[in-house]
C-alpha cells in the first residue's frame, strides 16, 4: 500500500515536469527571440546603422515567428527528419541574424535546449551543438564576420570554450537522464513485485483457509470428544446405576447429577457451535466486531476491559479478520480462566504493510518456559492461537511473567478486502 501512494506521488510529480519541460519548449523560441529583438532595437544605431541591416533584421525576426507558429508543438513527436529539418532552418535564421547583429545569438542559443527532441543521434547532436555555439562565440567576439587576427584567436578560444562546457554539461546531462532511467526501472520493479506479492497473499490466504477449515474440524473433533462426549458417557452411566438401584435418595441423587451433567454438555455444545464461525464480521467490520466481543466478554466477566484503534482503519480480507477475531476470543477466554485480572487492554493496530492486535493484562501472570511444549489437540490456548497466525504468514508472541500479568501479540500483513 505504501509503494502505491509512493508510485502515485512520483507519477504526479513526472506528470508536472513533463508539463513544465513542454511548455518551456513550446515558448523558449519565442522568448530567446524577444530578448534577442529588443537588445538589438536598442542597439540598431550602434551595430547596425544602415536601414538595410534594419531590414533584414525586421525580416527574419518575422521569419522566426512564422516558423515557431508553423511549427507549434511538433517537437512532442520525438526526433524526426522534419523536426531536424525545422532545426536546420531555424539555425540558419538565428546564424543570419547573428550576422545583422549579435544580440541575435540569443535567438541560436535555442539549439542548445532541444537538440534532444529533435536532432536522432548522438554525433548529430554533437554536430548540432557545434554550430550552435559558433554564432555564439561571434557574438562574444563582438560580432560576426570576425576581423584580424587577435579576434579569430579570442574566436577560437571563445568556440573551444564553449564547447568544453558543452561537453561536460552534456555529459552530465546524460548521467542525470540515465539516473532518471534507472529509477524508473526500479520503481517499475518494484511494482510487479508488489503485485506478485498481492498475488501470492491472496494464494496464501486461500490455503490458509482450506487449512482452516481442516484444522477447525479436527479441532471440533477433539472438543466434541473432550466435552460432549464425556459429558455424555457420564450421563449414561449415572442412568444406568439409577437403572439398577432401588434406594430413592441414591436415586435422586444420581438424576441430579446427569441433570448436572445435560447441563454442563448443552453449554459446550452452545459454545461449541457459538465457535463455528465469527457472525460478529457477517455485519460489522474488524473494529466493530472486535469492540463487541471486548464489551460482552467485560459485561459477562466483570472484569474491566477497554478496546483501542490506532492508525487508519481498513477493510481487511475477510480471513485475517476472521483470524483477529479467533485471536482475540481465545486470548479473552485464557484471561477469563486462569489470569484472575482486574483490567484487559485490546488494541488493534493498522500499519502500512501489517495489521498488530494486542491483548494485556494485570492478571497473575504465569511462567512460559513452565507450560508444555504443544497442547495436545493444538485448537484453543497459546498454540492455537499462534497457529491461526501462522496460517496467514503472521505470527505471534506471548509476553509473561508470574505476577506482572500477560501479553499477547499478533502481527498479521495487511491484506486489503479484494
Amino acid at each position: 500500500m505504501l509503494l502505491a501512494r509512493q508510485t502515485s506521488a512520483v507519477t504526479t510529480a513526472d506528470a508536472q515536469i513533463d508539463r513544465r519541460k513542454k511548455a518551456f519548449r513550446r515558448w523558449m523560441p519565442y522568448g530567446l527571440l524577444a530578448i534577442g529583438t529588443a537588445l538589438s532595437a536598442a542597439t540598431s544605431q550602434l551595430i547596425t546603422p544602415t536601414a538595410t541591416r534594419q531590414a533584414l533584421a525586421a525580416a527574419g525576426v518575422v521569419a522566426a515567428v512564422v516558423l515557431q507558429l508553423l511549427w507549434g508543438d511538433r517537437t512532442e513527436r520525438g526526433p524526426s527528419r522534419l523536426s531536424a529539418g525545422y532545426y536546420g532552418v531555424r539555425y540558419a535564421l538565428g546564424f543570419g541574424l547573428t550576422l545583422v547583429n549579435p544580440f541575435f545569438a540569443f535567438f541560436a542559443v535555442a539549439g542548445y535546449f532541444d537538440v534532444e527532441e529533435l536532432i536522432r543521434g548522438r554525433r548529430r547532436r554533437r554536430a548540432a551543438l557545434f554550430a550552435c555555439s559558433v554564432p555564439v562565440a561571434g557574438s562574444q567576439t563582438a560580432g560576426i564576420p570576425v576581423d584580424g587576427g587577435m579576434r579569430w584567436i579570442v574566436f577560437a578560444v571563445l568556440l573551444l570554450g564553449n564547447n568544453v562546457m558543452l561537453t561536460l554539461v552534456t555529459h552530465f546531462a546524460e548521467q542525470e537522464e540515465q539516473r532518471s532511467r534507472d529509477r524508473a526501472d526500479t520503481i517499475l520493479e518494484l511494482q510487479q513485485a508488489h503485485e506478485e506479492n498481492a498475488a501470492l497473499q491472496a494464494q496464501l490466504l486461500v490455503q490458509a483457509r482450506e487449512a482452516g477449515i481442516a484444522d477447525e474440524r479436527r479441532r471440533l473433533a477433539a472438543e466434541i470428544h473432550d466435552t460432549i462426549a464425556q459429558g455424555l458417557t457420564g450421563i449414561i452411566a449415572q442412568l444406568q446405576v439409577v437403572a439398577n438401584s432401588s434406594d430413592p435418595a441414591a436415586v435422586k441423587d444420581h438424576v441430579d447429577r446427569a441433570t448436572d451433567l445435560a447441563r454442563h454438555s448443552l453449554g459446550e455444545a452452545r459454545r461449541s457451535v457459538h465457535n463455528l464461525a465469527p457472525v460478529g464480521l457477517s455485519n460489522d467490520g474488524l473494529p466493530v466486531a472486535l469492540r463487541k466481543v471486548v464489551e460482552q466478554w467485560a459485561e459477562q466477566t466483570g472484569v474491566r476491559a477497554e478496546f483501542t484503534v490506532t492508525g487508519t482503519a481498513e477493510h481487511l480480507h475477510g480471513e485475517v479478520s476472521a483470524t483477529l477475531l479467533r485471536i482475540t476470543q481465545e486470548a479473552l477466554a485464557n484471561v477469563a480462566k486462569h489470569a484472575a485480572a482486574t483490567r484487559v487492554g485490546v488494541t488493534l493496530s493498522f500499519m502500512d504493510s501489517e495489521v498488530t492486535l494486542d491483548v494485556r493484562d494485570d492478571g497473575k501472570g504465569f511462567d512460559p518456559l513452565s507450560l508444555p511444549a504443544r497442547t495436545r489437540t493444538g485448537g484453543f490456548g497459546l498454540d492455537g492461537m499462534r497457529a491461526r497466525a501462522e496460517r496467514i504468514a503472521g505470527s505471534l508472541t506471548v509476553e509473561a511473567e508470574p505476577g506482572f500479568g500477560t501479553a499477547v501479540s499478533a502481527r498479521v500483513p495487511l491484506v486489503l478486502h479484494a
